[in-house]
């Protein structure tokens, strides 16, 4: 026995020294890709030295003798930082996933292909102009000098990831920055979801007159009346089974009510306490680990720009330099319209168009899989656009046979001159010159929101569709391709997009809200972002006289839902404080408890109260009630709450009250039965996930931020490290707003919000601030993958200065680029 258990301590001592040498092993192999900030180092493609300064919040001030060393500096410290986000978006443009990532992948490689996204930027590039040609050129010298000292270095391949993927990185080329912008369009478009829902929505509804309820328009003037979608397709089912898109951290197709949204708003000298002009800024994107903005200043030849940079964009998106501060928002344009395409049916590779058939433009394409056999794909065109299969957006379940469908968007132009803008952008320097600039800005549309030491002024900017009058559905659903009527004329003039320039109340704003009501085809878009926050913004902007940078940032982190405030009192207006008393631990005792929460809330979507759980539980399961009959399985699809139509809903706006009525049952509900009912179904949710005790909830439980690594975040025992989980206050409908999930088992999680948030002081630039939801560094390891994330949580801002002097003097580190 002794002998035996001898043995067994020696195995296990064995066993535990072997885990602990793995682990030593893993550890060693992860922070060679660890970046030295201090540094000197021979390269090619400068014309000087070059000088990369970190601050204590390892922000990178460039400086070199030419722009384009600058932007050199700016592509080898991405590199040094992001090099696995850089690869793994450009390999998503490309559609070559499948080649790291196995057959998980391949459904996101396919649309990608189709779509030709990065065959289109490379096209792009030749249309840029001289400027923006050398800036691409030697921003993709710089991560190739990275690249190319991680290979003579043997620097752990340049990222942790790299050792568990084998993803070879080819030298970065000025295409592929180009492919990024593209990238981030596919992830901020929403119209084409939208077109398919609103689809499918008319088909199915008995009545068509309450497809105006669950999917309302913003208020305003009303628009002529649209054709079915039957009518115009007869013949399709009331419901088809369509196949979900892929449902994975990788995929860069939106989910409904996921893509882009923002907040910006801006002050006159007339509204600012200091004299100065003032802009805040905070974009919203899918939360992730690394987050997708990085911070950095470029020392260029008119001066210093500093502000909010994508990694593989050699641009500052959101930011200022001492004569103009900028900021964007999506805009919601309209800018994707679906298109049925009739085929021949004597021969399937022709389609239908106004002049007769024509063949489809078609190419093979060859996707390669990791572990498996590589597929080929037919690739087709039509004059609309790229042919889309039935398999992608629940196109089959709109697509009547012998048909197929096409998309125009205006992402897929060969002549993007976007980047072109966005550099010229940041040399600007007033407002118009700005707003003039911005004319080459192709997509993804954007609000533009500017300052510069006197002026304020917004612009929608991006290439805005030209639609015939006689369009059969406004763009809201698919159309027939063959007529021409239904098909895009070219890009409306620039002149005509939306512009607003030094108002007379000495303010500016945008929500992603309506910016303007024109009517077709005028009108921008008839699918807007919000048309809630606005009305917490126009509040918190008029209650004050003048303003100033702190009073800004308090509006960037106001968490009171106006949606709370307006329709509480209608949902709940029969049952405040009315019933028999009931006794403990009873469903009536526990509604009591939450109308009395409820009747004393503020709004307020603070994260240590439990009225903001009890009250997003109780809207979620209403409109659950509400829709679950009348849309049967296409409910599952409506995964938010909409506020407009709870608001028709309860104040019986053109009859919408019917929605409260089961019509299975043979009774006849009333919407404040349907409230009570619904109250109950969210306390047994509660009580089954959080608990009986109704007083100790906190909305941070349910609502928190999920900043998790897209490859590496479900990996057991690593996702505790790669993950950054942060329990927040705000909503779907705050202006520190914190999009929930909305499905599974979880869908009061944050997943989309401000990644970046800056505030910019014209009066004393030096005290502008910024902050990222993470952090710097995209190396787990690093200090710098977190640091920024616990005061970004607590609303905490970092200095956002231009003064070189004053980074060198706190530096990090310096890293100095020399001509070889």
């Amino acid at each position: 026995m002794a002998l035996v258990f001898r043995w067994l301590i020696r195995i296990t001592t064995g066993l535990v020294l072997l885990v602990l040498a793995a682990i030593g092993l893993v550890y060693f192999l992860a922070s060679q890709s660890l970046p030295e900030y201090n540094q000197t180092l021979e390269v090619q493609g400068v014309t000087a030295p070059v000088e990369i300064i970190r601050d204590t919040a390892n922000v990178p001030h460039i400086l070199g003798e030419t722009d384009p060393d600058v932007f050199f500096g700016l592509g080898y410290a991405h590199a040094q930082d992001r090099l696995w986000q850089m690869t793994v978006m450009r390999r998503t443009a490309q559609g070559r996933l499948s080649e790291v990532f196995g057959a998980r992948t391949v459904t996101i490689d396919k649309l990608l292909r189709r779509l030709d996204l990065y065959g289109l930027a490379h096209r792009s590039v030749e249309a840029q102009d001289d400027y923006t040609k050398a800036a691409l050129r030697a921003y993709s010298a710089g991560v190739n000098a990275r690249l190319t000292q991680i290979n003579e270095e043997a620097l752990g391949r340049g990222a942790p990831e790299m050792f568990l993927f084998n993803a070879p990185v080819s030298p970065w080329q000025p295409g592929d920055s180009l492919a990024v912008i593209k990238l981030m369009g596919l992830q901020l478009s929403g119209h084409l979801k939208d077109e398919v829902l609103r689809a499918r929505t008319s088909l199915i509804l008995d009545d068509p007159a309450r497809l105006v309820d669950i999917l309302p328009d913003v208020p305003g003037a009303g628009i002529a009346a649209l054709p079915e979608y039957a009518q115009l397709f007869p013949g399709l089912p009331r419901y088809a089974t369509g196949t979900p898109m892929p449902d994975t951290p990788l995929s860069p197709f939106p989910k409904r009510g996921l893509a882009g949204a923002s907040n910006a708003w801006v002050a006159a000298p007339s509204r600012s306490a200091s004299g100065g002009t003032l802009l805040a800024n905070d974009p919203h994107l899918g939360f992730t680990a690394p987050g997708v903005w990085y911070l950095a200043h470029l020392n260029l030849a008119k001066g210093g720009v500093i502000g909010a940079t994508i990694p593989g964009i050699p641009a500052v998106m959101s930011g200022r330099s001492d004569r103009l501060g900028w900021g964007l928002t999506s805009s919601y344009l309209d800018d994707q319209d679906l298109h049925i395409e009739q085929l021949n049916p004597d021969n399937p590779e022709e389609y239908l168009t106004p002049d007769g058939f024509k063949e489809f433009q078609s190419r093979p394409s060859i996707i390669e899989i990791k572990d498996e056999a590589p597929i080929t794909l037919t690739l087709r065109w039509t004059e609309n656009g790229p042919v889309l299969p039935g398999s992608h957006y629940d196109l089959e379940t709109i697509t009547p046979p012998g048909h197929v469908a096409s998309l125009s968007w205006t992402a897929l132009s060969p002549n993007d001159t976007s980047m072109s803008a966005s550099m010229a952008l940041m040399n600007a320097d007033t407002v118009r010159e700005a707003i003039d600039v911005a004319e080459k800005f192709i997509a993804p549309s954007q609000n533009l929101s500017l300052v510069d030491t006197e002026t304020i002024g917004l612009k929608l900017i991006g290439a805005v569709p030209q639609r015939d009058r006689l369009n059969q559905s406004k763009g809201r659903i698919p159309t027939p391709g063959w007529i021409a009527e239904n098909r895009w004329q070219g890009r409306m003039p620039y002149a005509t997009n939306p512009e607003f320039t030094s108002p007379a109340g000495g303010l500016l704003g945008n929500t992603n809200n309506k910016i303007i009501d024109r009517p077709f085809p005028n009108h921008v878009s008839f699918e807007w972002g919000d048309t809630q926050r606005v009305h917490r913004w126009e509040r918190l902007m008029q209650s004050r006289e003048v303003h100033t940078r702190d009073s800004f940032i308090e509006a960037q982190l106001d968490t009171v839902s106006f949606t709370a405030r307006s329709l509480l009192p209608l949902i709940g207006a029969d049952l405040w404080f009315t019933g028999a008393s009931a006794p403990e631990g009873t469903p009536e005792r526990q509604r009591q408890i939450a109308l009395s929460l409820l009747a004393e809330w503020n709004g307020e979507m603070n994260e240590h109260l439990p009225e903001p759980l009890i009250y997003a539980a109780w809207l979620r399961a209403l409109q659950i009630r509400l829709i679950g009959d009348e849309l049967g399985p296409l409910a599952s699809e409506f995964k938010h709450v909409e506020p407009l139509f709870i608001e028709r809903v309860y104040r019986d706006i053109d009859g919408a009250s019917v929605w409260c009525d089961v019509r299975q049952s043979a009774p006849v509900e009333t919407c404040s039965d349907m409230a009570e009912l619904a109250l109950d179904d969210a306390l047994i949710w509660i009580a089954e996930t959080y608990g009986t005790t109704l007083e100790s909830l906190r909305w941070g439980d349910a609502h928190q931020a999920t900043h998790d690594h897209p490859v590496l975040g479900n990996v057991p025992v690593l996702r505790y490290f790669v993950n950054i989980r942060q329990s927040t206050s705000g909503g779907d409908n705050t202006l520190l707003r914190g999009r929930t999930l909305g499905e599974g088992p979880d869908p009061f999680l944050n997943v989309h919000g401000a990644g970046y948030r800056g505030v910019y002081d014209f009066a004393d630039p030096d005290s502008s601030v910024f902050i990222t939801a993470t952090g710097q560094s995209g190396h787990f390891l690093s200090r710098y993958y977190d640091d920024q994330a616990q005061l970004w949580r607590r609303g905490e801002y970092i200095p956002m200065s231009l003064d070189i002097d004053l980074a060198r003097a706190a530096a990090v580190g310096v890293t100095t680029l020399t001509p070889q």
